[in-house]
């Protein structure tokens, strides 16, 4: 049985945040299998010259490492635009609330230090 439950969203924002998530993973997970099985499945009839040496030899030796690199840069930068997309809406949601780190969790005349 499932021991993790699904996560849970309070919002839509939330959950439309996570099913784009989940389509990207998706799409890099297509990306990766077919460079890693499909490719390698047809090298054969891949023979064609690239940069001077064979594609299917090009792809096995170099270009796959190269795709993964690119596929988790990718994915970092996308899921840094939609951190900084989400701190901008919850930080305009709750503007006017002071942050704990500006004096609002201590009582008055207690120091910092």
């Amino acid at each position: 049985m499932n021991q993790n439950p699904a996560p849970r969203f309070p919002d839509a924002r939330q959950r439309a945040a996570w099913h784009r998530n989940l389509r990207w993973i998706a799409g890099l997970l297509c990306v990766w299998f077919v460079v890693t099985f499909v490719v390698a499945w047809f090298a054969r009839e891949l023979r064609f010259d690239f940069f001077g040496w064979p594609f299917s030899f090009w792809v096995g030796a170099q270009g796959a490492l190269v795709i993964y690199v690119l596929m988790a840069a990718l994915y970092a930068w996308r899921m840094n635009r939609a951190d900084e997309e989400a701190d901008s809406v919850s930080d305009s949601e709750h503007a006017a609330a002071p942050l704990p780190s500006q004096g609002a969790s201590r009582g008055t005349g207690v120091d910092a230090a």
